[in-house]
């Protein structure tokens, strides 16, 4: 198989997962990013703004939630910018739970750029358990859209096609999304979250691998709402703003730190090594804790000071050691 890693190019981005907003239909009790019917959202401004600050060239973009077409309005306003900025050079996804969607509204978002829809709603745990998927296949089949779901689209030779819209379903499992669940928003509350430090969600797509290129994953970064994340749960601390910063100002900025380049590898783990927090440590203490993510919190918490990428001289929120931190609301949702 062909070398498909790619050089740092902090102006151009593989894949970006953007939550524009966390306003739901439903209350999934291993969501992580405590997406319902009164979820965070950003305003349409700052939506725009965020598609302006936006990479120079973005080879796919997937819009998700929360569920997206709970926001119809501002959701098509992203897609007209999206377009308008990039034409078709940019594959656009969409996930949604399929509860929302339409005959008309599919119309609406295949007229307005949408390439790939996926129902990820076919699960246990969403309130439908995707009752409506032969519907929405019959639908999907009558706009000429293809079936493709054998492809899942997070393997290097699946996440980009071309072809005419596509659309596939899938849910959370035992294996995936719940088998290395994050300790984050209603899934903690409600105790869905992965109860193991020695698994490694870090090291997969969704996780920060790859988030900066040169692995073999689809290079992608995460914006949850305006947070600029190497992840989809996101670091304690974003990297940064996409409301009022360069996405690509903001890869440049942490490429040359020594913590981000070990987040990019998988490493959590490891990544304090260069601060002299040897890997063994932080497995030894996300197995205490019981997530990778929550030893990532405390990490951050503790020892590294993202927005000024340096060490910290002190524990920040004046937390006791070992301390679990407040679960923020980010993550995929």
């Amino acid at each position: 198989m062909a070398d498909t890693r790619v050089p740092f190019d902090p102006d151009h981005c593989e894949s970006v997962y953007w939550v524009f907003t966390q306003r739901c239909n439903d209350e999934c009790a291993h969501c992580y990013n405590l997406s319902g019917p009164h979820g965070e959202t950003m305003s349409l401004g700052d939506c725009l703004a965020v598609v302006r600050n936006l990479p120079s060239r973005v080879d796919r973009l997937i819009l998700s939630g929360g569920e997206p077409l709970t926001e119809r309005a501002k959701l098509y306003a992203i897609l007209e910018s999206v377009r308008e900025r990039y034409g078709d050079a940019t594959q656009v996804m969409l996930q949604t739970n399929g509860d929302l969607l339409t005959e008309k509204r599919l119309d609406e978002l295949l007229a307005r750029g949408v390439t790939r829809i996926d129902l990820a709603s076919i699960d246990r745990y969403h309130q439908h358990q995707g009752e409506r998927l032969d519907e929405l296949r019959a639908l999907f089949l009558s706009r000429g859209m293809r079936d493709d779901n054998t492809a899942p689209l997070i393997e290097k030779d699946t996440y980009l096609k071309r072809g005419g819209p596509s659309f596939g379903y899938w849910g959370a499992t035992e294996d995936m999304w719940l088998g290395g669940n994050w300790a984050r928003g209603r899934a903690i509350e409600s105790r869905t979250w992965l109860r193991d430090g020695s698994h490694n969600f870090c090291a997969v797509l969704s996780g920060a691998r790859g988030f900066l290129g040169g692995t073999d994953l689809p290079q992608e970064i995460s914006v949850q709402l305006w947070r600029i994340n190497p992840c989809c749960p996101g670091t304690r601390d974003a990297m940064g703003d996409a409301r009022t910063e360069r996405v690509a100002d903001v890869l440049a900025r942490v490429a040359g730190s020594p913590v981000f380049q070990a987040l990019n590898r998988g490493d959590a783990y490891g990544m304090g090594e260069s601060l002299g927090v040897p890997a063994e440590d932080g497995l030894a203490r996300a197995v205490e804790l019981g997530n990778v993510c929550l030893w990532c919190d405390e990490f951050f918490a503790h020892h590294f000071d993202a927005a000024r990428l340096r060490p910290r001289t002190e524990p920040s929120d004046t937390m006791a050691p070992g301390h679990v931190l407040p679960v923020l609301n980010n993550g995929r949702g």
